[in-house]
């Protein structure tokens, strides 16, 4: 699995011929890494003096954020599957036509899920947003800047899963599908870049 590899060894396969792990993996590793610095600014701040007012709730949202960090984490490995899947089924017999036909259902349903694991992935990084304009507008000032960059690695996680979505939708042939998911990816990146450039327009960094 790409999630037991060392850093190292896992930049090597980004960089290396391989399809995969691609755009949809790393995207998922920016929104595993900007969730846990969003973790780490909320674990900064749960015990710092001045900040008992929201030590409580700063505890319970470094724990959240951990586990979401954990889940993007998982969609590497899931990305990769999905697009394993597409390529098993491009390498399935085409001979009859029979073959081509199941050959052609089993493209798009592959192609539906490589679709709908960034897709998922671009919804759930995006609701961390509110969450960590919360932490940033109550969080240790002196660890702004690591808030800062999680939100920025949020943005990159969204709008590369973004790509990818919209890369895949030309090889499902399902209007209806195509039509949903494209509405939802536009809608996704519209809002994540009204809430980026609110969240980091308000951080003060004196």
């Amino acid at each position: 699995m790409l999630t037991e590899l060392k850093v190292k060894e896992f930049m090597a396969e980004v960089a290396s011929g391989s399809p995969a792990p691609g755009g949809g993996s790393v995207s998922a590793m920016a929104a595993s890494a900007g969730a846990g610095l969003i973790s780490m600014l909320a674990n900064l701040t749960k015990d710092k003096k001045g900040c008992e007012a929201v030590s409580g709730q700063m505890a319970k949202t470094a724990e959240d954020c951990s586990k979401m960090s954990e889940k993007f984490l998982a969609v590497i490995d899931e990305d990769t599957k999905a697009f394993n899947a597409y390529m098993t089924a491009i390498r399935m017999p085409k001979e009859t036509d029979g073959q081509k036909t199941e050959r052609l259902s089993a493209m798009k349903e592959a192609a539906k899920s490589m679709t709908l694991v960034p897709l998922q992935l671009a919804k759930n990084a995006f609701e961390l947003f509110e969450t960590a304009e919360w932490v940033l507008k109550n969080g240790n000032k002196f660890a702004m800047s690591d808030g800062a960059v999680g939100v920025l690695l949020l943005r990159a996680g969204i709008l590369g899963a973004i790509c990818n979505v919209r890369i895949n939708l030309g090889s499902i042939g399902d209007e209806e599908f195509v039509s949903t998911a494209k509405k939802e990816a536009d809608a996704i990146e519209a809002e994540t870049l009204v809430a980026e450039r609110r969240i980091l327009g308000s951080i003060s960094f004196d």
